[in-house]
């Protein structure tokens, strides 16, 4: 607020010398004392007038590039001077009520558009190239970290989440405690270890008491610290970390998606940058493009392997969907299978998230009292669970585990279309046919 007034009386000031000016002046020309006490109140209620004034202009300066949503309350304090002016000054009070009208009008406009959920857009970025083979460690490392956390430096950005979407349920600094998913700080050191696991079986896969025993048929297991992070991956219940198996199955079941199939679908050079970034950002040397792609070709058959574009891999990041695709790839260029159980959806069985049958959440979420959102509907929730997930969280469910640059990721008319189904699932209903959302 201080900032603020500094800021207005550096615009106004000639303003207010002005009327300072004009009080010296009719002290001085007028001689009845009622007239002087006259002359010195309206002057006070210019210059308070005129602050506001001053206040409501700055308030727009340092505010109308930015994501402020307080741009509405600068046409409120107009409406208040253009009142207040009108009260006092009965010679132009008709003009300053039609006025203060007007901006009342748009204040209330403008206050309700500035508040609902915004859906930010813009074109796409330009898509960019990837040849992974020709860059040094460093720079795959750079681009691992894209991956996984959608920018370069954003590793140190709580809630930061990428296409790989691996801090949904990992952490990644030394010392965080991760609930759903081990923490994958020293993870080169420590998949060396793993190969020795009473319950690994290093080359004896058969012996394993998990759901899936090997990648698949003659994969076989790892043998070196590379392949335990390559298998980990690619057959996430091949073994899985004492503690961190999905409940009730004994730990003889992983939650994590195999992140080489949709909806994340990482390809080989992807994954080689997700590892290397796993090594370099420790100061480690990491194992050559060859061998990690190597070490991925050994528990992925060629079938299964995503492929590049032809020009190479495209950039991590930019817009993830346009809502011109069918509803199930929307969903999974979105992401979402990877943590949620969608109804009608084939593949979205995730456990990270809560089921989204929304069309019978959403109104019982709106009446629960620990609901602070500004929803009023039930496509209001859901739009706004989308794009502030943070503004009420599913109980049992950790905040900041779904990202929230969906406005950036996702167009309007992708949002649309995902409300649109989200708010057609109900309980004990008939699914909708996926026909009439493609």
């Amino acid at each position: 607020m201080v900032e603020l007034l500094t800021e207005a009386i550096s615009i106004g000031w000639p303003a207010f010398a002005f009327l300072i000016g004009l009080l010296f002046y009719f002290q001085a020309k007028a001689t009845d004392p009622v007239q002087k006490k006259n002359v010195t109140f309206k002057t006070f209620i210019g210059m308070l007038c005129a602050l506001m004034a001053f206040i409501a202009i700055a308030n727009y300066k340092n505010n109308f590039y930015g994501e402020s949503r307080l741009l509405p309350v600068s046409l409120v304090m107009i409406t208040c001077l253009a009142y207040i002016m009108g009260i006092y000054f009965t010679n132009i009070g008709a003009l300053m009520k039609i006025g203060g009208f007007m901006f009342f009008v748009a204040a209330a406009l403008s206050g309700y558009g500035n508040w609902l959920p915004q859906v930010e857009g813009g074109f796409p970025p330009p898509e960019v190239k990837l040849d992974f083979q020709s860059m040094t460690a460093q720079q795959l490392g750079d681009e691992g970290e894209k991956i996984i956390f959608g920018g370069l430096g954003q590793s140190k950005v709580q809630g930061a989440i990428g296409k790989g979407q691996c801090p949904l349920c990992h952490g990644f600094n030394q010392g965080f405690l991760s609930e759903r998913a081990p923490n994958l700080w020293d993870v080169p050191a420590r998949a060396e270890e793993r190969l020795k696991h009473e319950k690994y079986h290093m080359n004896d896969p058969g012996s394993r008491d998990t759901v899936q025993k090997e990648a698949f048929e003659g994969s076989g297991t790892a043998t070196t610290g590379q392949e335990y992070i390559a298998e980990s991956h690619a057959c996430p219940s091949c073994f899985v970390v004492p503690g961190f198996g999905v409940k009730g199955t004994n730990d003889k079941e992983s939650p994590m998606p195999r992140i080489h199939k949709p909806p994340i679908s990482l390809t080989l050079g992807e994954l080689a940058a997700v590892d290397t970034w796993l090594y370099v950002r420790e100061g480690k040397d990491a194992p050559t493009y060859e061998e990690i792609q190597a070490s991925y070709e050994k528990f992925i058959p060629e079938a299964d392997r995503p492929q590049a574009s032809a020009d190479g891999d495209e950039a991590a990041g930019g817009v993830l969907a346009t809502g011109e695709e069918p509803i199930t790839d929307l969903f999974m260029k979105a992401g979402c299978p990877a943590c949620h159980t969608i109804p009608g959806i084939e593949g979205a069985t995730g456990k990270v998230g809560p089921l989204l049958m929304e069309g019978s959440n959403a109104p019982k979420r709106l009446k629960d009292p620990g609901y602070g959102g500004h929803a009023t509907s039930a496509r209001e929730y859901i739009t706004e669970s989308i794009l502030n997930p943070s503004m009420y969280v599913v109980k049992d469910f950790p905040d900041n585990q779904m990202p929230k640059d969906f406005g950036l990721k996702l167009s309007a008319g992708a949002v649309n279309k995902i409300v649109d189904y989200l708010s057609s699932l109900k309980e004990g209903q008939d699914l909708p046919s996926l026909e009439d959302f493609n």
